[in-house]
């Protein structure tokens, strides 16, 4: 009977630690995704960034005021200092002028930064365009 005994509660020991090992390696492999992530996220700021247009507008001076925002689309990294390139187009699609704009602001996962550009449109302009070029990871 002693030696039934002795062999369950060694079962049950050795169970209870191989399940802490599986427990510690989950753990290691959520943390070494969770790095791999963050660094293609460094790397590829432009994949997970995005630029859109919320209004366009002429001031009183004939300037195109361009006003939108850059969502950070990625799950683990934040970005700062944001360039984005803004392009002028004709009625025939036909580019006509482009030109940069950094938002100096700090975006963290799943947030927005809102930005606006005055600038004088050549001439001919029907439609405008956003897309982020470039960013920093913090």
């Amino acid at each position: 009977m002693n030696k039934i005994s002795a062999i369950f509660i060694l079962a049950i020991a050795i169970s209870c630690n191989s399940a802490d090992k599986k427990t510690a390696e989950k753990k290691d492999k959520y943390e070494q995704t969770k790095e791999t992530l963050e660094q293609t996220e460094k790397k590829n700021p432009t994949r997970f960034l995005s630029a859109s247009i919320n209004k366009e507008r002429k001031n009183l001076i004939g300037e195109k005021v361009v006003i939108g925002q850059v969502t950070n689309n990625a799950k683990v990294a934040a970005y700062k200092d944001v360039e984005v390139e803004i392009s002028y187009y004709s009625k025939t699609g036909a580019f006509l002028m482009s030109t940069t704009d950094v938002v100096y602001d700090l975006i963290k996962p799943g947030e927005n930064a809102s930005f606006k550009n005055k600038e004088f449109a050549p001439k001919g302009t029907d439609s405008v365009s956003v897309k982020v070029v470039n960013a920093k990871a913090e």
